[in-house]
């Protein structure tokens, strides 16, 4: 298990929910591959509204259901680990927002095995 603690960097991506890789929806491919590559992990929120640089609504309301609702995928990682991380996500993000921010990490710790 990877250890994560003390200064850490929080890279936040977002994508819409059209987003494809492959054929495959794009922050699921992501995700896949960040598990794959060993990175410390991730987290997939599904917004209920958002827009973006095209500055097209896109919601969850009733009456307009949308297709293409936000995605933001949250990854917390070490600063030695961030050059792959942002040489993936250059190769697999082609439209959408990433941003990098300092955090610190207080508690980073597995289930423990039944046993």
């Amino acid at each position: 298990m990877r250890v994560l603690s003390g200064e850490q960097h929080l890279v936040r991506v977002f994508v819409g929910e059209s987003d494809r890789w492959h054929g495959q929806a794009l922050w699921s491919a992501l995700l896949e591959r960040l598990r794959r590559e060993g990175f410390a992990g991730a987290t997939v929120f599904r917004g209920i509204a958002g827009f973006g640089a095209h500055s097209v609504l896109h919601t969850s309301k009733l009456l307009e259901l949308s297709s293409d609702l936000p995605i933001l995928i949250e990854i917390v990682e070490s600063e030695e680990r961030l050059g792959a991380l942002t040489a993936i996500l250059d190769e697999m993000v082609v439209e959408g927002l990433v941003t990098i921010e300092k955090v610190r990490v207080l508690k980073y710790a597995a289930r423990p095995a039944k046993g």
